[in-house]
């Protein structure tokens, strides 16, 4: 059995960002209603030992973590963590995540609530918390170690602040954010094609993607441990035009591959050959090997440096998200020069379809790589823009 991951901020409240992730096609914890906290409860009190000590209000005790966190040193938890002051608000972040885990299937994809267990011993958590809160964060971690026998192998991911840029003090929401970026594609499609397009429901789901598209590029080209600043424009060239250019180049490829089935429908080119039997060797273009020996053949060992989910005893995950999204912004550049210099599908004459067949080939490998990379960003890919 695989194992689940689950994704902890804590779960989202905030109907706001729950429909910002939503629109992001991100799958995330929620948390629609408080969970029972009585078994956590009774477990903090049961550990407290008679303590009478005078706690402020609202706290229902004072739990030590300092073994823990000593047992827990090598795997990176911060040596200063002492104690926890338990509320009922903590406990309720506690209880909600418990119930993810138990209501998170294998595969990921969440179901119902009341659904089968998922099996908690194949289950991984991971905390995906910013720089501020990393230390109260492994607290909590902690804390679910000690009142829960069965809590799962837990991983941190901290990220940096986001921050837009402007005068000081200037304040954007998600959902601002995200009708920001979606006007601004819609502005850029009228532009291309000289009218306006957001109202076509033809094109709806495509402005939508290319809206994610835009956001996830912009987020995930920085390292997810430094600051982001987030821009209000499209003039800034880190992020927010990469998106739209990766997908573009996508559908290029898509429309490239439609264009040859219609040609071998038409009769005007054969069926497509068994790999085995292509030479290759007309392949002599710098562009060729370029898209070869830069992103098909390294495209693999790209796969293993962008996340290592316990691949350590360490609790905090090396996510690269930064080197996927600039792999694919190259990949579009090179493959851009390439099909804006080469002409791809030849006229139909047999002599030339070896050539046309090797770089088709090619071509596929490229495409595939583009999928399995949009895929890591949670996108889909797009056969037209």
């Amino acid at each position: 059995m695989g194992k689940v991951c689950v994704c902890s901020v804590p779960p989202v409240r905030d109907p706001r960002m729950s429909t910002f992730l939503q629109k992001l096609r991100v799958e995330w914890p929620t948390a629609s209603k408080r969970t029972s906290t009585e078994t956590l409860r009774t477990c903090v009190l049961a550990n407290l030992n008679g303590s009478e000590e005078t706690l402020p209000p609202g706290v229902l005790g004072r739990l030590c973590l300092k073994e823990l966190a000593e047992q827990r040193l090598a795997a990176g938890y911060d040596p200063s963590i002492d104690h926890c002051l338990v509320t009922e608000d903590l406990l309720s972040v506690l209880s909600e995540l418990q119930e993810a885990v138990r209501h998170w299937p294998e595969g990921g994809h969440p179901g119902p609530v009341g659904g089968p267990d998922a099996g908690v011993d194949d289950c991984m958590v991971i905390h995906v918390v910013n720089c501020e809160e990393a230390f109260q964060q492994q607290k909590l971690d902690l804390l679910w170690q000690k009142l829960d026998d069965q809590a799962p192998h837990t991983q941190h991911a901290v990220c940096g602040p986001v921050k837009v840029a402007g005068a000081p003090g200037t304040q954007m929401t998600a959902p601002e954010y995200y009708r920001l970026r979606y006007a601004q594609v819609c502005e850029a499609s009228a532009l291309k094609h000289g009218g306006d397009l957001a109202q076509d429901p033809a094109w709806t789901e495509t402005f939508d993607i290319l809206s994610v598209a835009t956001i996830k590029f912009e987020m995930l080209s920085t390292a997810p441990q430094s600051q982001l600043l987030l821009a209000h424009s499209t003039t800034s060239t880190k992020g927010t035009k990469s998106g739209t250019f990766v997908m573009y180049n996508c559908a290029r490829l898509a429309t490239l591959f439609a264009g040859y089935k219609h040609g071998m429908e038409q009769g005007l080119y054969p069926a497509f050959p068994r790999v085995s039997s292509l030479d290759f060797s007309v392949l002599h273009d710098e562009g060729e090997w370029l898209l070869l020996f830069n992103s098909v053949l390294p495209f693999l060992d790209l796969l293993g440096q962008t996340v290592s989910l316990a691949s350590s005893p360490e609790h905090h995950i090396p996510v690269r998200t930064e080197l996927v999204c600039k792999f694919l912004v190259q990949l579009s550049m090179d493959f851009s020069s390439y099909y804006n210099r080469v002409h791809i599908l030849g006229e139909p004459r047999p002599h030339l379809f070896g050539q046309m067949f090797a770089r088709l080939q090619l071509l596929r490998a490229v495409r595939e790589v583009f999928h399995t990379g949009l895929a890591m960003l949670g996108l889909p890919p797009l056969s037209h823009i």
